[in-house]
């Protein structure tokens, strides 16, 4: 067996799966709405900035959180983007699952 055809063959799999092109289409329709767009850049833009103080075991700001959870319940209530945001998890999923089996596969060395 050869590793670098079998991770050929995953990636070929994942760009097939329902959830990749679900979440590339949804966010293709997405990108031609621009208010829209900007609105769930800087939604995504604040998430990101969290989520890397919280991996950095650093305190995440209350202030942005609060606004983090305003701006979500403000663009959820926007089918597209709910849509958006649940596919955007269903891939986000998809590839967690991948990265935690071949985690597993591979811990003993790590």
């Amino acid at each position: 067996m050869n590793v670098y055809d079998e991770v050929n063959n995953l990636a070929k799999a994942i760009k097939e799966s329902k959830e990749y092109n679900e979440y590339k289409k949804v966010k293709a329709d997405l990108s031609t709405m621009s208010d829209l767009k900007k609105q769930v850049d800087e939604f995504e833009k604040i998430r990101y900035e969290e989520q890397l103080l919280a991996m950095q075991g650093e305190k995440q700001s209350e202030e942005k959180m609060k606004k983090l959870q305003e701006l979500y319940e403000i663009l959820v209530k926007n089918e597209r983007v709910k849509d958006y945001f649940d596919k955007e998890v269903r891939f986000n999923v998809l590839i967690a699952d991948v990265n935690k089996i071949i985690g597993e596969a591979i811990k003993d060395v790590l």
